[in-house]
């Protein structure tokens, strides 16, 4: 078995999936798993096709210098979003993953939810790309690991309500007796 970043509370409902040396660039899926991060499953599947058709946009907020603008970040209180293809197809497809493990464990779908999801980098991959004079470049890709987490919500148990004594002090006291003989 393989180290999550995190254990989730309850192993019994939750469904984990990751992906390893995947040739993907980092900052585009790591602001790609952010995105969704906390979000319902079902939301968060319908918001990443929405995505793919330019309806939405993903917000870029640590790795955004060189981004351009668009309207669609207003939805998230940034300027600085794009529509990152690739990276938007991995996470679906860790996404459809997890989702499998967990009816394979017998959790109810609707109620599944991004508990964790973490980006890390991989080792580059080294290529090269020539240049004018014969010079050589270095010509690097940048791919990533990813895993996630699903975990079942718990329904909302609402708390009982217990009649609260009320405590006051002598002056308070004082003040209602006051109150209650200058009202009789």
């Amino acid at each position: 078995m393989v180290r999550y970043g995190v254990n989730s509370a309850n192993p019994a409902k939750s469904a984990s999936a990751r992906g390893s040396y995947l040739r993907v660039s980092f900052k585009n899926t790591r602001e790609t798993a952010q995105a969704i991060n906390g979000w319902n499953l079902e939301k968060a599947q319908k918001y990443l096709d929405q995505v793919l058709d330019h309806q939405r946009a993903i917000p870029f907020r640590r790795f955004n210098s060189s981004i351009g603008r668009t309207a669609q970040g207003k939805e998230f209180g940034v300027t600085k979003a794009r529509w990152p293809v690739k990276s938007v197809n991995f996470i679906k497809d860790l996404l459809v993953n997890a989702q499998a493990n967990a009816e394979a464990k017998g959790l109810e779908v609707s109620k599944l939810k991004v508990s964790h999801i973490q980006v890390n980098q991989a080792p580059k991959q080294r290529r090269r790309t020539y240049r004018a004079h014969g010079r050589i470049n270095a010509y690097q890709s940048s791919p990533c690991h990813i895993e996630l987490i699903l975990t079942e919500e718990q329904d909302n148990v609402e708390k009982a309500e217990e009649s609260k004594k009320l405590r006051l002090n002598s002056r308070q006291r004082g003040r209602l007796a006051t109150q209650k003989r200058l009202t009789v």
